[in-house]
């Protein structure tokens, strides 16, 4: 029999249960609906949205099969020795300066710079002492880009005008510069470390990769295969740990390697990937517990993908801790934000936020049962790392993860406000909102006391100020997730990201747009390249673990959305990293 009925709205129900405090100017007016039903079967239930994720290809029972070998303890005596020779090398103070810096640039491409990082430094120190602002005899612009390139990624002061002297009276560049391939090439990856307004490195840039692309005659293959993963993508915007990958395959090739450095880097990536695994597994031990996969369907499973992000951003074996925790972080992040894009209605979503403001475990009450899970999941996880800081440094540092966590859930309400409305705002008002939305300054602000043993209330300062390196390197993690997603979301629907604002405000083709976003992430670049080397209370590690972010971000989105929808590129790139071992060299 089919009936009328008036239905309470959704914004009238969750007023049965909502705290009496609850700001009421965050829902709808209240409204009445009619319709004809046979039956009072139907919720809100069937009419969710659904990005149709893929499952995930890394099943827990694939985590719990691997089987790495505890490479520490096979190859801890070997790689000592090595270790020891090469410490020698770096440390030669008769070495020339040029044939340092070489070796310096192979250590670190290797992924071995974090085992000589004292040595390193003391050596580019005794370089700039024996030299002043030139490589001494070495006056080839291979030696000059190379030297600016290392100081720089280190922090060191050098001015852009190292290059001026490569420019004749007419402001152009010299004619044999042209000739010098392999100068080129070290140009182009120097001109990467720019700061804002150092307009020569632009000139740099652009001199150089015209004549890059137009190589021509005879080159050397390795040489050329070097140029074309440099056009590709700069060495200074790679993930570190695939960098090392690619390079050690290619410094194998070399007829002119160190055997030693070359064993060692072999050694050295295998152990790495053992504590790896190790990581991976009890990380899926708390993802399982955790049960958020299996309880809400709707979500993207995407734990692997996350612990890839996390060892993007911080790979040495002795934050391991800070990878499980960043995994942790970062799925949590992934859940939620499938929430509030695809699964949640507007009125649950302005509770939820309103929940998490409040972070209090009583308030669950007021919600679905779905973010029932996804709440107290998130309080437990966070506040079991919040008790680690304070048994650890004595400081509660709840009140700044909280807000955190407060501010993003607020960023995701906004965007899906954008959404439930089909407005697409100004790409200014976009990306105001958008560099918080991305989650980086999340994921950054727990990076820093997972992995600080000295906590500083200046830096905790920093921190609740959004200091440049958190702003910049989410603002290149936000750019690049928008390039690599937007076709996706534009088929679900959804009216605000950048190259859609862009387009709108500015009536530009959708090509023209995604140039003027891939320009904005070069500009946020050199905001991030200034921000690593300006006055902070942040140590070295946590500056680079911010650089970190920006690279994976590169990463994971070059070809596509690497994360949400990940495909065999980006299998290759986790097979890589973190399951399949390397083949030691005899």
């Amino acid at each position: 029999m089919a009936f009328n009925i008036v239905c309470m709205p959704p914004q009238r129900f969750l007023m049965h249960n909502l705290p009496k405090n609850f700001p009421q100017r965050a829902l709808k007016p209240n409204h009445t609906c009619h319709f004809r039903c046979s039956a009072i079967t139907q919720t809100f239930q069937d009419q969710r949205r659904s990005a149709n994720y893929q499952p995930t290809i890394w099943t827990d029972d694939f985590v719990k099969s691997l089987k790495s070998e505890d490479m520490d303890e096979l190859h801890k005596e070997r790689s000592k020795e090595l270790e020891d020779e090469v410490r020698i090398m770096i440390g030669n103070k008769g070495a020339r300066p040029l044939t340092l810096l070489q070796l310096i640039d192979d250590v670190e491409r290797l992924g071995l710079g974090y085992r000589f990082s004292k040595d390193i430094t003391a050596a580019l120190d005794r370089i700039i002492a024996m030299e002043g602002s030139n490589v001494g005899v070495e006056k080839s612009i291979h030696a000059t880009a190379l030297k600016f390139r290392l100081l720089r990624q280190h922090g060191y002061d050098v001015s852009q005008d190292i290059f001026r002297s490569y420019k004749d009276h007419h402001g152009d560049f010299v004619e044999d510069l042209q000739n010098d391939v392999k100068g080129l090439l070290s140009l182009y990856e120097a001109s990467f470390l720019a700061f804002e307004g150092e307009n020569l490195l632009e000139e740099v840039k652009s001199f150089t990769m015209i004549h890059l692309e137009d190589i021509k005659g005879y080159v050397d293959k390795s040489l050329v295969e070097k140029i074309n993963h440099s056009l590709e993508l700069p060495l200074h915007r790679r993930m570190c740990r695939l960098e090392a990958r690619w390079y050690i395959d290619v410094y194998s090739k070399n007829k002119e390697a160190n055997q030693s450095l070359l064993e060692l880097a072999v050694l050295d990536f295998n152990m790495v990937q053992s504590t790896l695994q190790s990581d991976l597994k009890t990380v899926a031990r708390w993802w399982k517990g955790v049960s958020l996969a299996s309880k809400l369907n709707f979500i993207r499973d995407r734990l692997m993908e996350c612990f890839f992000w996390t060892v993007g951003m911080i790979y040495e074996p002795s934050f391991s801790d800070c990878r499980i925790g960043l995994t942790q972080v970062t799925s949590l992040i992934t859940t939620i934000d499938d929430i509030y894009d695809v699964y949640g209605s507007l009125d649950e979503l302005q509770l939820f936020t309103y929940v998490v403001k409040r972070w209090d475990a009583n308030a669950v009450k007021s919600l679905p049962h779905y973010m029932k899970l996804c709440f107290l999941a998130l309080y437990n996880t966070v506040n079991g790392m919040a008790y680690d800081t304070l048994k650890e440094n004595g400081i509660n540092v709840i009140p700044i993860l909280s807000k955190a966590w407060a501010d993003l859930c607020q960023a995701f309400l906004v965007e899906a406000e954008w959404n439930y409305r089909k407005q697409t705002p100004t790409l200014e008002d976009y990306l105001e909102n958008a560099w918080r939305s991305v989650s980086g300054n999340v994921i950054l602000v727990h990076a820093y006391f997972l992995m600080s043993q000295n906590v500083t209330t200046e830096a905790l300062e920093y921190l609740e100020r959004h200091h440049d390196i958190l702003k910049w390197s989410s603002m290149i993690f936000r750019l690049c997730n928008d390039l690599g997603t937007s076709t996706d979301e534009l088929q679900r629907g959804e009216t605000a990201n950048s190259i859609l604002c862009c387009m709108h405000q500015n009536g530009l083709s959708e090509k023209l747009a995604r140039e003027h976003i891939s320009n904005l992430i070069s500009e946020a670049w050199k905001k991030l390249n200034k921000g690593r080397v300006d006055d902070s209370p942040f140590s070295k590690h946590y500056l680079e673990t911010a650089m970190n972010l920006a690279r994976i971000s590169q990463c994971t989105y070059q070809y596509g959305d690497g994360h949400g929808a990940p495909d065999s590129r980006s299998k290759n790139r986790v097979l890589a990293t973190i399951i399949e071992p390397i083949r030691l060299i005899k």
